[in-house]
């Protein structure tokens, strides 16, 4: 198997194995050092750092918020997980050369032109209605998805078919060809 693809990227079997491999550890490691599973996720960490800039600013206001005390405002494993997710994505991109600062991506230009504010609105809109759905759902895709099939549980296995049948629907949907 090769580990790096005609296009320079990450061969996509490769980095799933790694992703699996990610996932049995942070279940072994948080079942032996927090005496409880903790599987994969990423949206309570937006969650605890929102909390933490706005704790900053308003403590008072924080501790009396029900949903942070709920979601418990502060840095764990889950925190450094993300933190480490992006620090190793910015090193990957920077050693294999394939970093590029892009206010508009070039896929972005092509169907929506080179507007900076309307792709700045699009990404704020889409993050907020992520975040909103990955709330309501008291968990993100990775948790519910990965962490669900890791677990077999039938409801990952729905969850993470309808993540992709949902996605590919809207891809095809937003980048149709108009040729």
């Amino acid at each position: 198997m090769r580990l790096v693809t005609s296009d320079g990227g990450w061969n996509p079997y490769f980095a799933g194995a790694l992703v699996g491999l990610l996932a049995i550890a942070s279940a072994y490691a948080t079942t032996k050092w927090l005496g409880k599973t903790a599987y994969l996720g990423a949206s309570t960490t937006f969650v605890r750092a929102a909390g933490l800039a706005e704790k900053s600013i308003a403590a008072q206001r924080v501790a009396e918020n029900e949903y942070f005390t709920k979601e418990k405002v502060r840095i764990d494993w889950q925190f450094m997980l993300v933190t480490g997710i992006f620090l190793g994505a910015l090193a990957a991109a920077v050693l294999d050369r394939s970093f590029k600062l892009e206010a508009v991506p070039p896929l972005w230009q092509e169907y929506f032109g080179p507007s900076v504010a309307k792709r700045a609105a699009a990404a704020l809109l889409g993050g907020a209605v992520a975040m909103i759905g990955a709330r309501l759902a008291d968990g993100c895709t990775s948790g519910n998805g990965l962490s669900g099939l890791m677990q077999l549980s039938l409801s990952g296995f729905i969850a993470l078919a309808m993540f992709f049948g949902v996605g590919v629907a809207t891809a095809k949907l937003v980048y149709r060809r108009t040729a």
